[in-house]
């Protein structure tokens, strides 16, 4: 067993061994897949430290019962010194309990991994393209954005931590009816600039003044040569323009919340480079793309409705309620032909795709994944493609309601909440829930110093820590691993939930859930703040005991690991791992 295995790998590895010897001896066909073979920590920890399904999931194919595989598999553990007992549960479970020596020996695997306690290889050989954010250039980054940012980044983050290359990217929808509005809302505060009384912003247009800024530069830049030129002459440049500044100011709201992407991949060039009509003229080959007319709207009908022949993807083939349009009657692209054509020019550099879209998307889930999963495999390379639904977060200040209306440029942006709270606490409280779970966020609450804010529950336990070792550092007692087995079951126990932090980085990485994370930090800080209480009602429980310097150094050493566990789980959620509050 390798000094720097973790616990969970040692243990893992120590069932496959077992396996290899039973196919040796053919109780198990050879060549049989293990891969569904799991070893983790039961959900009931009265059962045992780890529990593995190997008999369940390998008794079919090696043509016997569950039970009586078990048997053969617990005959070759009971002799391992490391584990005190193997006991088979229910109808083939295996739950084993460990010797120890185990606990103590992970102590030391933390403390020798540091930061790469819990890092992984399982993903090792394929890049994920992770797309969020992806918000329209057309104004400065607000709360309908940050759930979404913050769920993105930390699942690129722990795909990264669990061995994957991760490619972080943002789709401009620059090519749409709406930043030719910005272009012309620009042009009014260009106007404006040069000295114009613009009066009240028409209605349609973008009201905020956030577009003050880029007027000004457009003055600085042109003079007065466009003021009266017709709308031809400047409506390409300003639009160029504005999509440029409003990028600019995307990019520094989304570095306040510490988030950052590798590509910036703009609609209007993947149009320009001919990809949709590539798309198109691919998917008519394989009779997904015909010429057909929509169905008239259910209910009343318009009156200036009427049947109009348009690309049409068979998209019912794939489970939707009707088949879907890829051009307008105008001859423009609609979004969901340029967006199918966009996920091929991703698929292209990618083994594997996932979105972050917001859940008012939800209906438009089932086509692209469609459309994706056609073209991909009609390429010659299926692509998985998942997409992950985020459901907005209402704002209170008190539990009252904060209102928001990007049109009327009176909303929350990003860059007023990391002023008001902190990038830590936005980005922690963004993952406490489930991203397809409803979210309140309410400023006062998020600052809470109380149990019930979790952000500060969990810097609190690192702080805590820290706190411990300077105190005994002015005692002059330092961290030592020299008399470990002097820890009793209440740090052991400690121990065993920090030793589950590796696991708990594949299951989050292969569920594709960085939210696992915040939930297991919860649940360890608030281990070590009852293993802290216990000091209150017994004195001889406190870490720091002056007169029992070898039991005070190893408690020491004990929770500097937990707080290093602590600080790895933080940083793959993009949070500080604070040394005093």
């Amino acid at each position: 067993m390798s000094e720097t295995q973790t616990l969970h790998a040692a243990f893992a590895a120590k069932i496959d061994a077992v396996l290899e010897a039973l196919e040796a001896e053919a109780v198990l066909p050879a060549g049989v897949s293990r891969s569904n073979v799991t070893v983790e920590p039961p959900r009931d920890p009265s059962h045992g430290d780890l529990a593995t399904n190997a008999a369940m999931v390998l008794a079919k194919q090696a043509k016997t019962n569950p039970r009586a595989l078990a048997e053969k598999i617990v005959e070759k553990l009971s002799d391992d010194p490391l584990i005190d007992a193997a006991e088979i549960a229910g109808p083939g479970f295996i739950n084993l309990r460990l010797a120890n020596a185990n606990w103590l020996r992970e102590i030391g695997t933390i403390a020798a991994l540091k930061g790469d306690y819990g890092r992984s290889v399982r993903g090792a050989g394929r890049t994920v393209n992770v797309e969020y954010v992806s918000a329209n250039p057309t104004g400065p980054m607000h709360m309908g954005h940050c759930r979404g940012a913050v769920v993105g980044d930390a699942l690129a983050a722990l795909l990264e931590y669990a061995g994957h290359t991760v490619i972080r990217e943002y789709y401009v929808n620059d090519a749409g009816a709406q930043v030719q509005t910005l272009a012309r809302s620009a042009h009014l505060r260009y106007r404006e600039a040069l000295g114009e009384d613009i009066g009240e912003i028409p209605e349609g247009f973008y009201p905020g003044d956030y577009l003050k800024p880029v007027g000004q530069k457009l003055a600085d830049e042109f003079g007065d040569a466009y003021v009266a030129a017709p709308e031809s002459e400047w409506l390409g440049l300003f639009r160029e323009k504005s999509v440029a500044a409003m990028m600019d100011m995307i990019r520094a709201d989304l570095a306040m919340l510490g988030i950052h992407h590798n590509v910036f991949a703009s609609e209007a060039e993947l149009q320009a480079a001919g990809k949709p009509e590539a798309a198109e003229k691919w998917l008519r080959a394989h009779d997904l793309v015909y010429d057909g007319v929509l169905e008239a709207p259910k209910g009343k009908t318009p009156e200036d409705w009427e049947p109009v022949e348009l690309p049409l993807f068979r998209s019912t083939r794939f489970g939707d309620d009707q088949d879907r349009p890829i051009k307008k009657s105008d001859g423009n692209w609609t979004y969901f032909g340029a967006d199918l054509a966009y996920h091929m020019q991703k698929a292209e550099k990618a083994d594997e795709l996932i979105d972050i879209w917001g859940a008012d998307h939800a209906g438009t889930v089932k086509r692209i994944k469609a459309a994706v999963a056609a073209l991909s495999e009609g390429e010659g390379k299926p692509i998985p493609f998942d997409v992950k639904l985020v459901q907005m977060v209402q704002l209170l200040r008190g539990g009252e309601p904060v209102k928001m209306s990007k049109r009327s440029g009176n909303f929350i942006t990003i860059a007023d909440m990391v002023e008001e709270v902190g990038k830590d606490v936005v980005r922690f409280t963004m993952l406490t829930r489930k991203p397809e779970a409803q979210m309140d966020f309410d400023f006062a609450k998020v600052v809470e110093a109380s149990k019930d804010n979790p952000v500060f529950y969990v810097q609190y336990a690192h702080a805590r820590i820290a706190s411990t070792r300077r105190k005994a550092a002015a005692e002059n007692i330092h961290p030592a691993d020299d008399s470990l087995d002097l820890l009793g079951e209440a740090e052991l126990a400690l121990v065993k939930l920090a030793a589950q932090f590796p696991r708990q980085v594949e299951a989050a990485a292969q569920a594709r859930e960085p939210h696992r994370i915040a939930f297991y930090l919860y649940d360890l800080a608030a281990a070590f703040h009852a293993f802290w209480n216990l000091g209150n009602d017994d004195p001889s429980k406190r870490i720091i005991l002056s007169d029992k310097v070898n039991l005070t150094q190893s408690r020491l050493f004990m929770a500097d690991q937990i707080g290093q566990v602590i600080r790895n789980g933080l940083a793959l959620l993009g949070v500080e791992a604070v040394e005093e509050l």
